[in-house]
């Protein structure tokens, strides 16, 4: 009786170790919660991150341990990935949002059109339709942005009281600038107060693709008796651009 119940706290261990591996060091899930990147992230998306792409910082590991500082084995991002971060006012909280500006990177809205470095950054109309902002919905127009040639992806703006003109903002060193696809319903690196400026080490992963999606009005996760009315299998196994 005490072998089997030391051989099974043995299992229970291992099996959280390795959780915790993979947890830390490959992929982590993520539920979203808001409405700040319609229409590509949902309320009620739920997406792995790949924890390895920009390399390993304190705060990969899970309650982020004070053991190190910066980052080992790290890559550069890129323009136009979507990415968790944690927040600079707290580095606690979880934030993902679209990377936009590198470190020296010039960022600035001029009469609704976003500018990256003095240069107008293409994005073409594809059509007017309603999405969520908290809880409320409201008109926009959707866009197809190009940052460059390898990152082209969908945002919106507001029909009405757009954000339409910016400071500029200057991305400092080993730091990153970051906007939610939903422009006009996103606290973002536009707000340095709560946001700002993003530090290398607090990047997190990178978004790759969702596994699950539901209608969280309808139910969640749990909630399997709902799945039939509640789930988005459309959304199931989409990549995240």
């Amino acid at each position: 009786m005490i072998k089997t119940i030391i051989e099974n706290i043995k299992t229970i261990i291992v099996a959280l170790v390795l959780a915790i591996i993979i947890r830390s060091l490959l992929l982590q899930p993520f539920y979203i919660p808001s409405s700040s990147m319609e229409s590509t992230l949902l309320v009620g998306d739920r997406l792995f991150v790949t924890k390895y792409s920009y390399g390993y910082s304190k705060h990969s590991f899970p309650f982020s341990p004070n053991v190190f500082n910066g980052r080992f084995l790290f890559s550069k991002p890129s323009r136009g990935d979507v990415v968790v971060f944690k927040t600079p006012s707290d580095n606690r909280t979880d934030y993902i949002k679209r990377l936009i500006g590198i470190p020296g990177d010039e960022v600035q809205f001029i009469k609704g059109d976003l500018y990256l470095n003095q240069k107008k950054i293409n994005k073409q109309f594809v059509k007017k339709s309603v999405i969520n902002c908290g809880n409320y919905k409201f008109e926009v127009n959707l866009y197809n942005e190009e940052i460059d040639s390898n990152a082209i992806y969908q945002i919106a703006y507001s029909t009405q009281n757009s954000m339409s003109n910016t400071e500029k903002f200057v991305v400092p060193k080993d730091h990153y600038f970051f906007l939610g696809d939903n422009r006009d319903c996103s606290k973002d690196s536009r707000f340095l107060s709560s946001v700002g400026y993003v530090s290398q080490e607090n990047l997190v992963g990178k978004a790759r693709f969702l596994f699950f999606s539901n209608e969280a009005e309808i139910g969640n996760f749990f909630t399997f008796w709902k799945w039939h009315k509640s789930i988005r299998f459309e959304r199931i196994l989409r990549k995240i651009n």
